[in-house]
């Protein structure tokens, strides 16, 4: 399972995502160009000392990511308030890419376009949408609770 940070442009929640990623073991592929360089102090303060802790690929180009997505296999699964299916009722597989947006423009149609799947979180009458590192946590969960890919904390 991997989390896939289309163009990020806010270093705080990308920060916090890849603290999230490091804590679960789940891989971060950061699709360039992003709004921030990636050794922005805010970043740096969000991601903390976990930064050293998680597997991050970063990709120049949309382009760049989907020929290693290729290579790799599995399915991209985007989050975007456009998606056809709920996320309670969508089954994820263990080898899934969850692909979320930007923050202040979420995925254009040529993302949502190579998608194999594009999932909503239901939300309460006349909300619009999460902050992206809470939609990432909540995918994050759901994915790993249906695949059993919780990470194994050692004994004592």
């Amino acid at each position: 399972m991997r989390l896939a940070l289309f163009q990020p442009d806010i270093p705080q929640n990308t920060g916090a995502i890849l603290r999230l990623s490091a804590c679960l073991d789940m891989a971060v592929d950061i699709i360039e160009p992003a709004g921030f360089p990636v050794t922005d102090r805010h970043f740096r303060r969000a991601g903390m000392d976990y930064l050293d802790n998680v597997r991050i690929d970063r990709h120049a180009s949309w382009r760049a990511f989907q020929e290693a997505h290729a290579a790799r296999g599995g399915r991209l699964v985007l989050a975007t308030t456009k998606g056809s299916v709920a996320l309670p009722d969508f089954h994820f597989a263990p080898d899934d890419t969850l692909v979320l947006g930007r923050e202040s423009a979420g995925a254009p149609d040529y993302v949502h376009a190579a998608a194999d799947a594009a999932v909503h979180i239901p939300l309460a009458n006349g909300m619009r949408s999460l902050n992206v590192g809470m939609a990432a946590a909540i995918f994050a969960a759901e994915a790993l609770r249906q695949t059993g890919g919780w990470p194994r904390a050692a004994a004592g």
